[in-house]
């Protein structure tokens, strides 16, 4: 199963292997306290749309579209849907974000874009 969950949340067994999604490491987290299994810079909406974005609900639809052309054009996306593929052969994978809002937020997008890959 994929899933996403807020970092402040903290880890539990059902998360499975747990992928950090955001480009900043989250406010007042340790790394031990997060236990994250990889890291996803990579993948992480550009510099220029997060800040157009700025957790704006009227911007949320087209920071989507931007975000998903983004992932469309990244060549870290494959190897990323790769890596998502396979672990979960193995089991549950989990994408971790730090932002406030669950209904409108970049891994909410990614999630969505990685199961229509998949």
């Amino acid at each position: 199963m994929l899933s996403i969950k807020r970092i402040y949340e903290g880890p539990d067994l059902e998360d499975g292997y747990r992928v950090l999604v955001d480009k900043l490491w989250p406010r007042g987290i340790s790394k031990e306290r997060a236990k994250l299994d990889y890291w996803a810079k990579g993948i992480t909406p550009s510099t220029e749309l997060r800040k157009y974005f700025c957790h704006d609900a009227d911007k949320f639809e087209e920071f989507s579209k931007g975000y998903i052309f983004e992932l469309d054009n990244n060549e870290a996306s494959v190897e990323f849907i790769n890596l998502i593929k396979d672990k979960l052969n193995e089991g549950n994978v989990t994408l971790i974000y730090a932002a406030k809002d669950p209904h409108i937020n970049h891994a909410k997008v990614l999630k969505e874009w990685i199961e229509q890959k998949l």
